[in-house]
Protein backbone atom coordinates (compact mmCIF):
# COMPACT_ATOMS: atom_id res chain seq x y z
CA UNK A 1 0.00 0.00 0.00
CA UNK A 2 2.70 2.62 0.98
CA UNK A 3 4.69 1.86 -2.35
CA UNK A 4 1.75 2.35 -4.08
CA UNK A 5 0.66 5.52 -3.22
CA UNK A 6 3.98 6.93 -2.75
CA UNK A 7 4.48 8.00 -6.53
CA UNK A 8 0.91 9.06 -6.19
CA UNK A 9 2.23 11.50 -3.23
CA UNK A 10 5.45 12.75 -5.30
CA UNK A 11 3.12 13.74 -8.30
CA UNK A 12 0.51 15.44 -5.97
CA UNK A 13 3.88 17.30 -4.47
CA UNK A 14 4.99 18.33 -7.77
CA UNK A 15 1.69 19.36 -9.21
CA UNK A 16 1.49 21.75 -5.82
CA UNK A 17 4.49 22.91 -6.26
CA UNK A 18 4.26 23.32 -10.39
CA UNK A 19 0.99 25.23 -9.68
CA UNK A 20 2.72 27.85 -6.58
CA UNK A 21 5.90 28.24 -9.48
CA UNK A 22 2.81 29.32 -11.84
CA UNK A 23 1.21 31.57 -9.54
CA UNK A 24 4.01 33.26 -8.33
CA UNK A 25 5.51 33.63 -11.98
CA UNK A 26 1.45 35.45 -12.96
CA UNK A 27 2.13 37.58 -9.81
CA UNK A 28 5.34 38.82 -10.90
CA UNK A 29 4.16 39.41 -14.48
CA UNK A 30 1.19 41.23 -13.15
CA UNK A 31 3.99 43.17 -10.49
CA UNK A 32 5.77 44.24 -13.63
CA UNK A 33 3.08 44.84 -15.90
CA UNK A 34 1.53 47.13 -13.22
CA UNK A 35 4.76 48.45 -10.61
CA UNK A 36 4.31 50.19 -7.24
CA UNK A 37 5.14 53.94 -8.09
CA UNK A 38 4.87 55.17 -4.99
CA UNK A 39 3.28 54.45 -1.51
CA UNK A 40 1.69 57.00 0.76
CA UNK A 41 1.82 55.91 4.39
CA UNK A 42 2.79 52.67 3.77
CA UNK A 43 0.03 52.30 1.26
CA UNK A 44 1.38 51.24 -2.42
CA UNK A 45 -0.37 53.31 -5.35
CA UNK A 46 0.14 51.50 -8.81
CA UNK A 47 1.31 52.83 -11.72
CA UNK A 48 -2.19 52.22 -13.72
CA UNK A 49 -4.22 54.50 -10.69
CA UNK A 50 -1.30 57.16 -11.10
CA UNK A 51 -2.18 57.72 -14.94
CA UNK A 52 -5.33 57.16 -14.64
CA UNK A 53 -5.80 59.89 -12.62
CA UNK A 54 -2.95 61.65 -14.48
CA UNK A 55 -4.74 61.19 -17.76
CA UNK A 56 -7.94 62.44 -16.69
CA UNK A 57 -7.00 65.85 -14.92
CA UNK A 58 -4.55 66.93 -17.90
CA UNK A 59 -7.09 65.44 -21.13
CA UNK A 60 -7.47 67.41 -24.02
CA UNK A 61 -9.25 70.67 -22.87
CA UNK A 62 -7.78 70.95 -19.83
CA UNK A 63 -6.10 74.92 -19.62
CA UNK A 64 -3.36 74.40 -17.20
CA UNK A 65 -2.41 71.03 -17.47
CA UNK A 66 0.62 69.47 -15.69
CA UNK A 67 3.67 67.65 -17.11
CA UNK A 68 4.14 64.12 -14.74
CA UNK A 69 6.54 65.74 -12.96
CA UNK A 70 4.53 68.86 -11.86
CA UNK A 71 1.82 66.34 -10.97
CA UNK A 72 3.30 64.21 -8.92
CA UNK A 73 3.34 67.29 -5.82
CA UNK A 74 -0.79 67.24 -6.37
CA UNK A 75 -1.19 63.68 -6.61
CA UNK A 76 0.54 63.37 -3.28
CA UNK A 77 -1.19 66.01 -1.35
CA UNK A 78 -4.43 64.46 -2.44
CA UNK A 79 -3.32 60.88 -1.27
CA UNK A 80 -2.18 62.45 1.84
CA UNK A 81 -5.72 64.00 2.77
CA UNK A 82 -7.18 60.63 2.06
CA UNK A 83 -4.92 58.51 4.52
CA UNK A 84 -6.08 61.22 7.23
CA UNK A 85 -9.35 60.77 6.59
CA UNK A 86 -9.05 56.95 6.68
CA UNK A 87 -6.99 57.44 10.12
CA UNK A 88 -9.91 59.98 11.33
CA UNK A 89 -11.88 57.38 10.55
CA UNK A 90 -14.46 58.88 7.95
CA UNK A 91 -14.81 55.67 5.54
CA UNK A 92 -16.23 53.74 9.29
CA UNK A 93 -18.82 56.32 9.01
CA UNK A 94 -22.59 55.19 8.07
CA UNK A 95 -23.25 58.45 6.26
CA UNK A 96 -19.82 57.69 4.29
CA UNK A 97 -21.17 53.71 3.69
CA UNK A 98 -24.65 54.96 2.76
CA UNK A 99 -22.85 57.48 0.39
CA UNK A 100 -20.29 55.30 -1.05
CA UNK A 101 -22.96 52.28 -1.40
CA UNK A 102 -25.20 54.41 -3.61
CA UNK A 103 -22.76 55.26 -6.45
CA UNK A 104 -21.06 51.87 -6.12
CA UNK A 105 -24.65 50.06 -6.60
CA UNK A 106 -24.84 52.61 -9.68
CA UNK A 107 -22.03 51.55 -11.62
CA UNK A 108 -22.36 47.85 -10.18
CA UNK A 109 -25.86 46.91 -10.40
CA UNK A 110 -26.33 47.33 -14.56
CA UNK A 111 -23.46 44.62 -14.52
CA UNK A 112 -25.70 42.10 -12.01
CA UNK A 113 -27.90 41.29 -15.13
CA UNK A 114 -26.77 40.42 -18.65
CA UNK A 115 -29.45 40.19 -22.00
CA UNK A 116 -30.54 36.63 -21.10
CA UNK A 117 -31.93 37.72 -17.71
CA UNK A 118 -33.90 40.74 -19.18
CA UNK A 119 -34.99 38.18 -22.23
CA UNK A 120 -36.44 35.87 -19.34
CA UNK A 121 -37.99 38.58 -17.76
CA UNK A 122 -39.69 39.47 -21.03
CA UNK A 123 -40.66 36.01 -21.32
CA UNK A 124 -42.28 35.95 -17.99
CA UNK A 125 -44.19 39.14 -18.60
CA UNK A 126 -45.15 37.77 -22.18
CA UNK A 127 -46.50 34.08 -20.49
CA UNK A 128 -48.24 35.94 -17.19
CA UNK A 129 -50.24 38.44 -19.85
CA UNK A 130 -50.63 35.43 -22.97
CA UNK A 131 -52.20 33.57 -20.09
CA UNK A 132 -54.91 36.40 -18.91
CA UNK A 133 -55.93 37.46 -22.07
CA UNK A 134 -56.43 34.22 -23.59
CA UNK A 135 -58.10 33.02 -20.57
CA UNK A 136 -60.79 35.81 -20.97
CA UNK A 137 -61.40 35.59 -24.86
CA UNK A 138 -58.47 36.03 -26.67
CA UNK A 139 -57.74 39.40 -29.07
CA UNK A 140 -60.03 41.23 -31.15
CA UNK A 141 -59.72 43.05 -33.93
CA UNK A 142 -63.60 44.90 -34.08
CA UNK A 143 -65.30 47.97 -36.08
CA UNK A 144 -68.10 49.96 -35.29
CA UNK A 145 -70.28 53.07 -36.20
CA UNK A 146 -70.73 55.00 -33.11
CA UNK A 147 -73.64 57.87 -32.67
CA UNK A 148 -72.50 60.17 -29.07
CA UNK A 149 -75.14 60.52 -26.98
CA UNK A 150 -73.69 62.86 -23.92
CA UNK A 151 -74.81 61.42 -20.59
CA UNK A 152 -76.94 64.34 -19.97
CA UNK A 153 -79.01 64.05 -23.14
CA UNK A 154 -82.92 64.50 -22.62
CA UNK A 155 -84.91 61.38 -23.48
CA UNK A 156 -86.12 63.33 -26.82
CA UNK A 157 -82.23 63.63 -27.59
CA UNK A 158 -81.41 60.24 -26.78
CA UNK A 159 -84.87 58.72 -28.79
CA UNK A 160 -83.40 60.57 -31.84
CA UNK A 161 -80.19 58.77 -31.59
CA UNK A 162 -81.67 55.25 -31.24
CA UNK A 163 -83.93 55.89 -34.53
CA UNK A 164 -80.64 57.01 -36.46
CA UNK A 165 -78.87 53.87 -35.06
CA UNK A 166 -81.70 51.71 -35.86
CA UNK A 167 -81.84 53.50 -39.47
CA UNK A 168 -78.02 52.24 -40.52
CA UNK A 169 -78.36 49.36 -39.06
CA UNK A 170 -81.41 48.59 -41.40
CA UNK A 171 -79.10 49.71 -44.09
CA UNK A 172 -76.21 47.58 -43.01
CA UNK A 173 -79.01 44.40 -43.06
CA UNK A 174 -80.18 45.20 -46.39
CA UNK A 175 -77.16 45.15 -47.96
CA UNK A 176 -75.58 48.52 -47.12
CA UNK A 177 -71.84 48.52 -46.94
CA UNK A 178 -70.58 49.08 -43.04
CA UNK A 179 -67.36 50.72 -43.39
CA UNK A 180 -68.44 53.70 -45.93
CA UNK A 181 -71.50 54.25 -42.96
CA UNK A 182 -68.81 54.17 -40.79
CA UNK A 183 -66.90 56.79 -42.48
CA UNK A 184 -70.01 59.06 -43.51
CA UNK A 185 -71.85 58.68 -39.60
CA UNK A 186 -69.75 57.89 -36.87
CA UNK A 187 -68.46 60.40 -34.66
CA UNK A 188 -65.52 58.65 -33.49
CA UNK A 189 -63.43 59.69 -36.37
CA UNK A 190 -60.80 58.30 -35.78
CA UNK A 191 -62.27 55.02 -36.48
CA UNK A 192 -64.18 56.02 -39.31
CA UNK A 193 -61.68 57.28 -41.57
CA UNK A 194 -60.37 53.91 -41.28
CA UNK A 195 -64.09 52.46 -42.07
CA UNK A 196 -65.08 51.83 -37.97
CA UNK A 197 -61.91 49.63 -37.45
CA UNK A 198 -60.23 49.83 -34.42
CA UNK A 199 -56.98 48.17 -33.10
CA UNK A 200 -56.32 45.02 -32.24
CA UNK A 201 -57.80 45.13 -28.17
CA UNK A 202 -57.50 42.58 -25.50
CA UNK A 203 -59.96 42.69 -22.43
CA UNK A 204 -60.02 45.01 -20.39
CA UNK A 205 -59.22 47.89 -22.91
CA UNK A 206 -63.19 48.58 -23.78
CA UNK A 207 -65.41 49.41 -21.70
CA UNK A 208 -67.53 46.83 -20.21
CA UNK A 209 -70.76 47.57 -22.44
CA UNK A 210 -68.66 47.39 -25.69
CA UNK A 211 -66.43 44.42 -24.57
CA UNK A 212 -69.64 42.59 -23.77
CA UNK A 213 -71.08 42.34 -26.72
CA UNK A 214 -68.36 42.34 -29.22
CA UNK A 215 -66.76 39.11 -27.22
CA UNK A 216 -70.09 37.58 -28.33
CA UNK A 217 -69.64 38.28 -31.98
CA UNK A 218 -67.77 35.76 -34.01
CA UNK A 219 -65.28 36.62 -36.52
CA UNK A 220 -68.03 38.05 -39.63
CA UNK A 221 -70.34 38.54 -36.96
CA UNK A 222 -72.35 42.12 -36.49
CA UNK A 223 -74.32 43.20 -33.12
CA UNK A 224 -77.66 45.17 -33.14
CA UNK A 225 -77.51 48.49 -32.02
CA UNK A 226 -76.36 48.53 -28.24
CA UNK A 227 -76.02 51.44 -25.49
CA UNK A 228 -72.57 52.54 -23.62
CA UNK A 229 -71.35 55.58 -21.77
CA UNK A 230 -70.34 56.87 -25.09
CA UNK A 231 -73.72 56.54 -26.92
CA UNK A 232 -74.83 54.02 -29.65
CA UNK A 233 -72.79 51.71 -31.08
CA UNK A 234 -73.17 48.79 -34.01
CA UNK A 235 -69.90 46.15 -33.33
CA UNK A 236 -68.51 44.28 -36.79
CA UNK A 237 -66.13 41.75 -35.63
CA UNK A 238 -63.32 41.49 -38.31
CA UNK A 239 -61.20 38.96 -36.51
CA UNK A 240 -59.92 37.04 -33.45
CA UNK A 241 -57.44 35.53 -32.48
CA UNK A 242 -55.34 34.33 -29.16
CA UNK A 243 -52.76 36.71 -28.16
CA UNK A 244 -50.12 37.89 -30.25
CA UNK A 245 -46.79 35.61 -30.97
CA UNK A 246 -43.89 36.51 -28.02
CA UNK A 247 -41.34 37.25 -31.64
CA UNK A 248 -43.75 39.98 -32.46
CA UNK A 249 -44.36 41.60 -29.64
CA UNK A 250 -40.10 41.15 -28.39
CA UNK A 251 -38.76 44.94 -29.03
CA UNK A 252 -42.13 46.53 -27.22
CA UNK A 253 -41.63 44.47 -24.24
CA UNK A 254 -38.09 45.22 -23.88
CA UNK A 255 -38.85 48.61 -24.24
CA UNK A 256 -41.44 48.29 -21.48
CA UNK A 257 -38.78 46.73 -19.43
CA UNK A 258 -36.91 50.10 -19.72
CA UNK A 259 -39.30 52.64 -19.49
CA UNK A 260 -40.92 51.47 -16.17
CA UNK A 261 -37.49 51.39 -14.55
CA UNK A 262 -38.22 47.33 -14.07
CA UNK A 263 -34.43 46.38 -14.50
CA UNK A 264 -33.70 47.05 -11.05
CA UNK A 265 -36.72 44.08 -9.77
CA UNK A 266 -34.63 41.68 -12.14
CA UNK A 267 -31.34 42.88 -10.47
CA UNK A 268 -33.48 42.85 -6.79
CA UNK A 269 -34.39 38.84 -7.86
CA UNK A 270 -31.01 37.83 -9.24
CA UNK A 271 -29.48 38.82 -5.94
CA UNK A 272 -31.80 37.23 -3.98
CA UNK A 273 -31.27 33.86 -5.80
CA UNK A 274 -27.92 34.23 -5.83
CA UNK A 275 -27.45 34.67 -1.98
CA UNK A 276 -29.89 32.13 -1.47
CA UNK A 277 -27.16 29.84 -3.72
CA UNK A 278 -24.69 30.70 -1.76
CA UNK A 279 -26.31 29.95 1.85
CA UNK A 280 -25.06 30.45 5.81
CA UNK A 281 -25.24 34.16 5.92
CA UNK A 282 -25.37 35.90 2.25
CA UNK A 283 -27.29 38.83 1.54
CA UNK A 284 -28.26 40.60 -1.83
CA UNK A 285 -25.87 43.49 -0.05
CA UNK A 286 -23.14 40.80 0.61
CA UNK A 287 -23.61 39.33 -2.86
CA UNK A 288 -23.08 42.74 -4.53
CA UNK A 289 -19.89 43.69 -2.91
CA UNK A 290 -18.60 40.32 -3.51
CA UNK A 291 -19.11 41.16 -7.33
CA UNK A 292 -17.79 44.17 -6.79
CA UNK A 293 -14.38 43.05 -6.09
CA UNK A 294 -14.90 40.61 -9.12
CA UNK A 295 -15.76 43.57 -11.84
CA UNK A 296 -13.41 45.69 -10.02
CA UNK A 297 -10.58 42.98 -10.66
CA UNK A 298 -11.45 42.10 -13.91
CA UNK A 299 -12.07 45.96 -15.64
CA UNK A 300 -9.29 48.20 -13.98
CA UNK A 301 -11.12 51.20 -15.36
CA UNK A 302 -13.99 50.35 -13.09
CA UNK A 303 -11.88 49.30 -10.17
CA UNK A 304 -10.08 53.12 -10.85
CA UNK A 305 -13.58 54.89 -11.02
CA UNK A 306 -14.74 53.09 -7.72
CA UNK A 307 -11.30 53.78 -6.24
CA UNK A 308 -11.86 57.79 -7.19
CA UNK A 309 -15.23 57.99 -5.89
CA UNK A 310 -14.44 56.15 -2.60
CA UNK A 311 -11.22 58.79 -2.17
CA UNK A 312 -13.13 61.61 -3.14
CA UNK A 313 -15.82 61.33 -0.97
CA UNK A 314 -12.78 60.79 2.13
CA UNK A 315 -11.40 64.02 0.44
CA UNK A 316 -14.04 65.94 0.05
CA UNK A 317 -14.90 65.50 4.25
CA UNK A 318 -11.37 65.39 5.65
CA UNK A 319 -11.01 69.13 3.48
CA UNK A 320 -14.35 70.28 4.24
CA UNK A 321 -13.24 69.68 8.28
CA UNK A 322 -9.50 70.95 8.04
CA UNK A 323 -10.52 73.61 5.72
CA UNK A 324 -13.32 74.58 3.89
CA UNK A 325 -16.16 74.85 6.21
CA UNK A 326 -13.33 75.49 9.15
CA UNK A 327 -12.45 78.58 7.17
CA UNK A 328 -16.15 79.28 6.59
CA UNK A 329 -17.40 79.78 10.16
CA UNK A 330 -14.36 81.03 12.26
CA UNK A 331 -15.05 84.17 12.30
CA UNK A 332 -12.80 85.60 14.62
CA UNK A 333 -9.78 83.90 12.90
CA UNK A 334 -11.28 85.48 8.88
CA UNK A 335 -11.10 89.05 10.98
CA UNK A 336 -7.42 88.49 11.83
CA UNK A 337 -6.31 87.10 9.01
CA UNK A 338 -7.74 90.41 7.24
CA UNK A 339 -6.41 92.46 9.81
CA UNK A 340 -2.28 90.80 9.35
CA UNK A 341 -3.24 91.07 5.63
CA UNK A 342 -5.01 94.08 5.20
CA UNK A 343 -2.37 95.39 2.72
CA UNK A 344 -3.40 92.94 0.38
CA UNK A 345 -7.17 94.03 -0.43
CA UNK A 346 -7.51 97.08 -2.42
CA UNK A 347 -10.17 98.45 -4.98
CA UNK A 348 -9.42 100.31 -8.04
CA UNK A 349 -12.20 102.91 -7.21
CA UNK A 350 -14.40 103.43 -4.40
CA UNK A 351 -16.96 101.76 -2.84
CA UNK A 352 -20.30 102.54 -1.22
CA UNK A 353 -21.16 100.34 1.80
CA UNK A 354 -25.06 100.92 2.33
CA UNK A 355 -28.80 101.36 0.98
CA UNK A 356 -30.34 102.55 -1.99
CA UNK A 357 -34.09 102.95 -0.35
CA UNK A 358 -37.38 104.43 -2.05
CA UNK A 359 -40.79 105.56 0.37
CA UNK A 360 -43.68 106.52 0.00
CA UNK A 361 -44.15 109.12 2.45
CA UNK A 362 -41.20 111.44 3.01
CA UNK A 363 -40.98 111.52 6.97
CA UNK A 364 -39.54 107.78 6.09
CA UNK A 365 -36.29 109.35 4.82
CA UNK A 366 -35.53 110.40 7.42
CA UNK A 367 -37.08 107.16 9.82
CA UNK A 368 -35.13 105.10 8.01
CA UNK A 369 -31.41 106.45 8.71
CA UNK A 370 -32.76 107.11 12.08
CA UNK A 371 -33.36 103.59 12.56
CA UNK A 372 -30.52 101.94 11.44
CA UNK A 373 -27.71 104.42 12.50
CA UNK A 374 -26.28 102.80 15.58
CA UNK A 375 -26.46 99.52 14.60
CA UNK A 376 -24.16 97.11 12.34
CA UNK A 377 -24.17 96.83 8.80
CA UNK A 378 -25.32 93.20 8.83
CA UNK A 379 -28.31 93.89 10.72
CA UNK A 380 -30.06 96.56 8.83
CA UNK A 381 -32.12 94.45 6.60
CA UNK A 382 -33.53 92.78 9.09
CA UNK A 383 -33.98 96.29 11.07
CA UNK A 384 -35.81 97.73 8.30
CA UNK A 385 -38.19 94.44 7.28
CA UNK A 386 -39.37 94.78 11.32
CA UNK A 387 -39.54 98.34 11.37
CA UNK A 388 -41.01 99.37 8.14
CA UNK A 389 -42.50 95.74 6.56
CA UNK A 390 -43.64 93.96 9.56
CA UNK A 391 -46.99 94.78 8.73
CA UNK A 392 -49.16 93.86 5.16
CA UNK A 393 -48.65 97.84 3.66
CA UNK A 394 -45.20 98.05 2.80
CA UNK A 395 -43.84 101.09 3.50
CA UNK A 396 -39.88 100.73 1.94
CA UNK A 397 -38.20 98.92 -0.64
CA UNK A 398 -34.28 98.67 -0.33
CA UNK A 399 -30.91 97.44 -1.72
CA UNK A 400 -28.63 96.94 0.33
CA UNK A 401 -24.68 96.22 -0.46
CA UNK A 402 -21.26 97.06 -1.56
CA UNK A 403 -21.89 99.49 -4.11
CA UNK A 404 -19.12 100.16 -7.10
CA UNK A 405 -19.85 102.70 -9.92
CA UNK A 406 -21.49 101.12 -12.10
CA UNK A 407 -23.97 99.26 -9.92
CA UNK A 408 -27.03 101.00 -8.91
CA UNK A 409 -27.83 104.19 -10.60
CA UNK A 410 -29.10 105.58 -7.82
CA UNK A 411 -26.08 105.41 -5.97
CA UNK A 412 -24.00 106.47 -8.87
CA UNK A 413 -26.34 109.90 -8.99
CA UNK A 414 -26.75 110.40 -5.19
CA UNK A 415 -23.30 109.06 -3.78
CA UNK A 416 -20.57 108.94 -6.75
CA UNK A 417 -22.14 112.32 -8.54
CA UNK A 418 -22.50 110.78 -12.10
CA UNK A 419 -25.41 111.92 -14.43
CA UNK A 420 -27.53 108.84 -14.59
CA UNK A 421 -30.81 108.00 -14.91
CA UNK A 422 -32.93 106.55 -12.14
CA UNK A 423 -35.57 104.66 -13.43
CA UNK A 424 -38.78 105.64 -11.01
CA UNK A 425 -40.67 103.33 -8.40
CA UNK A 426 -44.77 104.39 -9.20
CA UNK A 427 -45.65 102.77 -5.85
CA UNK A 428 -42.39 104.43 -3.80
CA UNK A 429 -41.99 107.43 -5.39
CA UNK A 430 -39.06 109.08 -2.87
CA UNK A 431 -35.19 107.79 -3.53
CA UNK A 432 -32.63 108.48 -0.95
CA UNK A 433 -29.38 106.65 -0.09
CA UNK A 434 -27.63 106.07 3.21
CA UNK A 435 -23.98 104.68 4.14
CA UNK A 436 -20.63 105.42 3.74
CA UNK A 437 -18.25 105.99 1.04
CA UNK A 438 -14.68 103.51 1.39
CA UNK A 439 -11.44 104.21 -0.34
CA UNK A 440 -10.42 100.43 0.71
CA UNK A 441 -11.96 97.47 2.47
CA UNK A 442 -12.31 98.57 6.43
CA UNK A 443 -13.05 95.10 8.01
CA UNK A 444 -12.75 91.57 6.54
CA UNK A 445 -16.93 91.54 5.81
CA UNK A 446 -16.07 94.42 2.72
CA UNK A 447 -14.27 91.60 0.89
CA UNK A 448 -15.10 88.49 2.79
CA UNK A 449 -15.50 86.17 -0.26
CA UNK A 450 -11.86 87.09 -1.13
CA UNK A 451 -10.39 86.57 2.54
CA UNK A 452 -12.21 83.36 3.25
CA UNK A 453 -10.60 81.99 -0.18
CA UNK A 454 -7.00 82.99 1.09
CA UNK A 455 -7.19 81.80 4.58
CA UNK A 456 -8.43 78.37 3.05
CA UNK A 457 -5.51 78.56 0.68
CA UNK A 458 -3.38 78.98 4.52
CA UNK A 459 -5.26 76.47 6.07
CA UNK A 460 -4.82 74.15 2.61
CA UNK A 461 -0.81 74.60 3.08
CA UNK A 462 -0.30 74.62 6.39
CA UNK A 463 -2.44 71.80 6.50
CA UNK A 464 -0.54 69.38 3.78
CA UNK A 465 2.43 70.72 5.46
CA UNK A 466 1.69 69.43 8.50
CA UNK A 467 0.87 65.78 6.79
CA UNK A 468 3.81 65.16 4.46
CA UNK A 469 5.50 65.40 7.95
CA UNK A 470 3.49 63.09 9.71
CA UNK A 471 2.99 60.40 6.68
CA UNK A 472 6.09 59.43 5.04
CA UNK A 473 5.81 59.43 0.77
CA UNK A 474 8.63 57.42 -0.78
CA UNK A 475 8.63 57.45 -5.02
CA UNK A 476 10.12 55.32 -7.10
CA UNK A 477 11.50 57.39 -9.84
CA UNK A 478 12.04 54.87 -12.34
CA UNK A 479 8.38 54.14 -12.55
CA UNK A 480 8.13 57.46 -12.68
CA UNK A 481 10.15 57.86 -15.99
CA UNK A 482 8.06 54.94 -17.69
CA UNK A 483 4.21 56.51 -17.22
CA UNK A 484 2.24 56.59 -20.26
CA UNK A 485 6.05 55.41 -21.96
CA UNK A 486 5.45 51.88 -20.96
CA UNK A 487 5.00 48.68 -23.33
Amino acid sequence: MVACSTPKLLMTMRIKHLLGMLLLCVSAAQAQNDPIIMTVNGMPVTRSEFEYSYNKNNSEGVIDKKTVKEYVDLFVNYKLKVAAAIEAGIDTTQAFKSEFAMYRDQQIRPMVINDDDVEAEARRIYTRTQRQVDSLGGMIKPAHILLMVNQNATKTEQDKAKMRIDSIYGVIQRGGDFAELAKLHSDDRSSALQGGELPWCQPGQLVQEFEREAYALKKGQMSRPFLSPYGYHIVLMKDRSMFFPYDSLRTDIITFIDRRGLREGIIDHKLEEMAQQRGGNATPASVLAEMTEQFAAQDPELNNLIREYHDGLLLYEISNRNVWDKAAKDEKALAAYFQKHKKDYKWESPRFKGIAYHVKDKKDVKAVKKCIKNIPFDQWAEKLRTTFNADSVLRIRVEKGLFKPGDNALVDREVFGRSTTVTPTPDFPIDATFGKVLKAPKEYTDVKGQVTADYQDQLEREWVAELRKRYPVVINQAVLETVNNHQ
